[in-house]
């Protein structure tokens, strides 16, 4: 045995002669607990696969499934399993908040409780939501993720529970970097998240990067030396209203074609939830204003020629959010094209960007394009205004993003992409504002986009920004106007 492994342990597993750490051993050994029904607990088959990378000593194993796949139980007990077989293990498990925390312990205390060998060397403190192993010196304990002192641990098995609901990876990360001071693991068990949040950055990355050793409908596994990735999904292109396919996306053994189709008709039910919690698939709230469907179906793969007659959207931001900028060509009526935004991200340390990166990135633009005109809102770039109108002379307009011009500016865009007269070449700076965007409605029932959260405190501002969407939708809607059959009065700051 490795000195990991408690050499005393009395578990059926054990004392029939089987190696600790491995599916087998865990699969007999689980044999032994209970479940809160008060029947035997059998490991599903899907949780196995999991736990053969994890016994493999794979550092980082991350399982993506769907809700009611008895996730936070298996994890449960998988923790406690590990309690008794490593030598002084150190356990956290992060859920995202304090009431998943409480399920999650409740789970594992529940194991503890429903075995009279558990019962004797293991302790639950309740008040600390924390387990211990009065034999070997370890223990478990459980945290939300917003708790102030969850990183104050060096692991030799770290749990994070849900975490695309987590408000950043920087737990995550934390724990990672202090797995090699015990030769430690971690595991992630968590369903979709939505579309440009960090989480589902780096689960893109994984997949990406990390070579796929299965693949078959409803099932993606990807294994490499540092890293597992185990992902249950509704296949791309596959059809979420059939069951015998979502079924392929949920693996336990207790979800049947028919729990499914009566979980999918209840009236309290919608799109968004069946696609990201049933499906799995990376999808946004209710409160998006932009869908994925609608942003990938206007995609251009063509883009924007150089050269092209284009017209600029700015949104400036000097200190917190972006500067962007946003090309649009106007090709016809029918058929108007974003080219990629530039997105400028400042220090985000209490110093302003230097106004001399504006201007390298429009110079650079100028060069590309045959620029007709700037659209900006000048309140807080009378500099940069009046060098674009020197330098380029071109007009440079002034939009107001007050509540009037905004409304105008969402409802011109939501037109466009509902019409199919709106397009754009699939860049990602501007996809992931887009899709961060929410749709405010405002007292008299219109409605504008916004940010998803008007407070920078929790450190999530990657999901905040919206910045090159706010300029692209300015300079759409000042193209509008002006080409209509009555045009507004533009208001031209600098000609």
């Amino acid at each position: 045995m490795s000195s990991l492994e408690n050499s005393g342990c009395e578990c059926p597993a054990c004392k029939a002669g089987l190696e600790p750490f491995t599916v087998e051993h865990f699969r007999v050994w689980a044999l032994a607990l209970e479940l809160d029904n008060g029947e035997a607990w059998v490991v599903d088959d899907w949780f196995l696969v999991f736990a053969e990378d994890y016994f493999a000593g794979i550092p980082e194993v991350w399982g993506v499934v769907p809700e009611g796949n008895a996730k936070t139980t298996s994890v449960a007990g998988l923790m406690v399993y590990l309690l008794e077989h490593r030598r002084r293990a150190a356990i956290p498990w992060a859920a995202s908040t304090r009431e998943q925390a409480e399920i999650g312990y409740r789970q594992a205390e529940g194991f503890v409780l429903s075995s009279t060998r558990l019962r004797s060397v293991m302790k639950c403190q309740e008040g600390y939501r924390r387990i211990k192993n009065l034999v070997t010196g370890g223990r478990m304990q459980v945290f939300a993720a917003d708790d102030a002192h969850a990183d104050g641990i060096i692991p030799t098995d770290a749990f994070l529970d849900e975490l695309h609901r987590h408000k950043n990876l920087r737990l995550y990360r934390t724990w990672r970097g202090k797995l090699l001071k015990r030769g430690g693991q971690m595991a992630t068990i968590t369903t979709a998240g939505e579309p440009g949040s960090e989480f589902e950055e780096t689960r893109e990355r994984i997949r990406q990067e990390t070579p796929v050793v299965e693949s078959r409908p409803g099932f993606t596994h990807c294994r490499s030396a540092s890293i597992a990735l185990h992902e249950y999904a509704v296949p791309e292109g596959g059809d979420v209203e059939d069951m015998q396919v979502v079924k392929l996306a949920n693996p336990f053994s207790g979800i049947t074609v028919e729990q499914l189709e009566a979980k999918r008709a209840t009236p309290t039910m919608t799109p968004q939830h069946w696609s990201r919690f049933v499906c799995n698939l990376a999808t946004r709230t209710d409160a998006a204003a932009i869908q994925e469907r609608e942003w990938f179906g206007a995609t251009d793969e063509d883009g924007v020629p150089d050269g092209a007659a284009v017209s600029l959207g700015i949104d400036f931001g000097w200190k917190w959010d972006t500067t962007s900028i946003v090309p649009l060509w106007w090709e016809s009526d029918e058929r108007r094209v974003f080219a990629s935004a530039v997105i400028l991200e400042p220090p985000r340390d209490s110093s302003s960007m230097h106004p001399d990166v504006v201007k390298r990135a429009l110079v650079e633009l100028f060069a590309r394009f045959e620029v007709e005109r700037v659209v900006l809102d000048i309140s807080n770039a009378h500099d940069i205004a009046a060098w674009i109108s020197d330098e380029f002379q071109v007009d440079v307009i002034d939009r107001a993003q007050t509540t009037a011009p905004k409304v105008e500016d969402y409802n011109r865009f939501m037109e466009g992409l509902r019409s199919g007269t709106l397009w754009h070449s699939g860049d990602p700076g501007l996809r992931r504002h887009a899709l961060n965007a929410i749709a405010r409605i405002l007292p008299g029932g219109d409605m504008r986009f916004a940010r998803v959260s008007d407070t920078r405190q929790g450190g999530n501002q990657d999901a905040r920004v919206i910045d090159a969407l706010d300029a692209a939708a300015m300079v759409h809607s000042y193209e509008v106007e002006t080409r209509s059959m009555v045009p507004l009065e533009p208001m031209v700051a600098f000609a």
